[in-house]
């Protein structure tokens, strides 16, 4: 039996397209690309509904994937499944819950060929243990260590989608890292949908956690996937500045930067604090990339507020900012809103943030020209390969190297906005 998997979405959708490979592999199930000439028996497809744009991605593939294949068993999976169960032309629909059962739910399906929706009500649910000792796909070895969301920004579904915050016991994340270390894995990312929230029901947190792992035999790296500004400990920075096993990079979502706009999307910080913490933490870690997220059009958004947004990210000078215009979500108090903002402002407003964060990364990129960095080989698509530094810069560079062998790279030039290097 072959399958074949896609993924949409975040760091924590590609953990669990994993540990479903891995299971999926451990069953004598072979694995071909996607969108390979070979027909798998079946297909999975893990979903995002961050945003609409993220369910029409869904939507298209879950439709060409029953179009091309009508004899293979198609399964979705993921978070547009647990929103929209009813919806969805599969065989097998799968929500946040029960990914560990897709070996039994096939069979299931092969016995009965009766159509199965295993989405429950996720509002309250205990953590969904999975453990990974390789991946198949990725150089870096990701770890999910929570999941679920209790904080009800305006916008945001994933609440619905994920449930509440729930997190992999202490013990558990410090052995399946071990064994990843020990399996030759390098670079470890944690991740989670609210990560910084890591712990707080079973009476620890991500600080305590993070002081164990560097502690780990033979560890390189370890690099947090997202955190809130308020979620930063100093304890957090003073690890990061003190341990060359911690990223110097942390991606913070600032998501709006006027304070009016920042209270009707339930963040739960202003501008002010932002940017005193954010000047504090490159106070004590000079070198660290800043990256963030930007929602740009909320309901709302006057052209002061946009100005002040502006001000704000010229204070902070990201390294980077990943900019989205609003996406309307039903169910959601910010689909109620007055005063929807229309989708060429929204256009405009997002192509001007996304011209201050190209100069802003390749402003930062020139600064580090002559450093000498440490990091892993990665190969990517393209065949080109690159190490990521520990503050999050993509080196390109020329080498017969294997993936994951640890190098050391000076940073030589920018060239067509890309960061050339050589190893060391």
């Amino acid at each position: 039996m072959t399958f074949a998997i896609h993924t949409f979405g975040c760091k924590v959708n590609i953990y669990e397209s994993e540990y479903v490979t891995n299971l999926m592999q451990e069953n004598h199930y072979q694995m071909i690309p996607f969108d390979s000439e070979e027909v798998a028996d079946v297909y999975i497809i893990n979903t995002c509904t961050v945003t609409n744009e993220a369910d029409k991605k869904d939507r298209k593939l879950i439709h060409t994937a029953r179009k091309n294949h009508p004899h293979s068993i198609l399964v979705v999976m993921g978070c547009y499944s647990q929103l929209n169960p009813s919806k969805i032309d599969a065989d097998i629909v799968i929500g946040n819950k029960y990914k560990s059962q897709i070996i039994e739910l096939i069979k299931e399906y092969q016995n009965s060929k009766q159509k199965i929706i295993k989405v429950d009500n996720i509002t309250k649910t205990d953590f969904e243990d999975m453990y990974i000792n390789r991946f198949v796909t990725h150089t870096r070895a990701f770890v999910k260590i929570q999941d679920g969301c209790n904080a009800f920004c305006a916008y945001c579904t994933i609440p619905y989608a994920r449930g509440g915050i729930r997190s992999k016991d202490f013990d558990k994340v410090i052995s399946e890292v071990t064994t990843l270390v020990n399996n030759g894995y390098h670079e470890i990312v944690l991740t989670g949908i609210h990560t910084g929230r890591y712990g707080v029901e079973k009476h620890t947190n991500l600080e305590t956690l993070l002081r164990e792992l560097v502690k780990i035999p033979n560890i390189f790296r370890i690099r947090l996937s997202s955190i809130e500004i308020n979620e930063i400990t100093d304890g957090i920075i003073d690890l990061i500045k003190n341990n060359d096993i911690m990223a110097k990079h942390l991606h913070i979502p600032l998501q709006s930067g006027s304070n009016e706009i920042l209270k009707k999307m339930n963040r739960l910080y202003n501008k002010e604090t932002f940017i005193e913490r954010i000047y504090y933490i490159r106070k004590e870690i000079p070198d660290i990339s800043i990256t963030t997220d930007l929602i740009l059009g909320f309901p709302d958004e006057t052209e002061a507020n946009f100005k002040e947004t502006l001000g704000t990210l010229n204070k902070i000078k990201f390294t980077k900012i990943h900019t989205f215009p609003y996406s309307k979500r039903d169910g959601t108090k910010a689909a109620s809103m007055p005063n929807q903002i229309d989708g060429n402002t929204k256009k405009c407003r997002v192509k001007e943030v996304i011209n201050i964060s190209d100069k802003s990364e390749l402003a930062f990129y020139k600064q580090k020209i002559g450093n000498i960095y440490d990091g892993i080989i990665e190969t990517r698509k393209d065949g080109k390969k690159i190490v990521i530094t520990t503050n999050y810069i993509p080196v390109e560079v020329v080498t017969d190297l294997s993936n994951n062998e640890k190098v050391k790279v000076k940073i030589t030039k920018i060239e067509n906005n890309k960061v050339k290097g050589d190893i060391i």
